[in-house]
């Protein structure tokens, strides 16, 4: 996962690229932000309806293995400055019109490669969930309202491994923050470091976590850096120049 899919840029300005229903000029159409509520209002209420039932969790312990990334979805949400932030993990069924309405945003595109129909994005996804647990991809919630995609993967197990000194239990994150809402507002450093915070707090055996944006994306990496991932090296990926950004364990109360 850590070399085929960058992490889209994750915050405002011309790194806001995941913002969805985005005109031409950056800023929204109606039609566009009519379509991203309703599919939001359609999620909600799955969402709610599963919790109401208590069907989540025992769903997602049932279909997934949490030997080597535990159980996301089970980790206390964090409290952060744009509100309750928690991980949902990504359940098909449920999830993919959102998911593929995301990934269908041209500037979300030019990173992910998964623009198409609904199938392209499942065939990405089922990759993951019928894998062996190296790689969990989530939903991110915000305040109830599902607003960005991650996946949380072993770097030390993936690929990437072969083009940095990785370390036992490297955890990688990729991400694209979704919804007109969220643009400009700092929310992609915000929900970075909450996730870096969950996954250190949460998966004791890892020391470090990393993410390894497009070299070129500045408003990517400086994202990276507000949210307290440190500049570590240029690495060359088959499919990009990277910037290897690392948060951690051990400074992560000094930045």
């Amino acid at each position: 996962m850590g070399t085929r899919r960058p992490a889209a840029p994750p915050d405002g300005g011309a790194g806001e690229i995941s913002a969805v229903g985005g005109a031409p000029d950056g800023g929204s159409t109606g039609v566009e932000d009519t379509l991203d509520l309703k599919l939001t209002e359609e999620l909600l209420g799955l969402i709610a309806g599963e919790r109401n039932t208590g069907a989540t969790h025992a769903r997602d312990r049932s279909g997934a293995s949490h030997e080597l990334l535990g159980d996301p979805g089970a980790w206390p949400p964090a409290t952060t400055a744009a509100g309750e932030f928690g991980l949902l993990p990504v359940r098909p069924e449920r999830d993919l019109p959102v998911l593929s309405r995301w990934m269908n945003d041209p500037a979300v595109a030019a990173f992910w490669e998964l623009a198409g129909p609904e199938s392209v994005t499942a065939d990405h996804l089922r990759t993951q969930l019928e894998g062996d647990g190296r790689s969990i991809p989530c939903l991110g919630v915000l305040d109830g309202t599902p607003v960005s995609y991650w996946e949380i993967y072993r770097a030390d197990l993936d690929p990437l491994a072969r083009h940095y000194p990785a370390r036992p239990h490297d955890t990688g994150v990729h991400l694209l923050i979704g919804g007109v809402n969220n643009r400009g507002r700092g929310v992609g450093t915000t929900l970075l470091r909450a996730v870096a915070d969950l996954v250190l707090d949460n998966l004791p055996r890892c020391g470090r976590v990393v993410a390894e944006p497009d070299l070129r994306n500045t408003p990517s990496v400086s994202a990276f850096l507000s949210a307290g991932f440190r500049f570590s090296a240029e690495v060359d990926l088959p499919d990009k120049r990277a910037a290897l950004m690392i948060r951690d364990r051990t400074y992560r109360a000094q930045l």
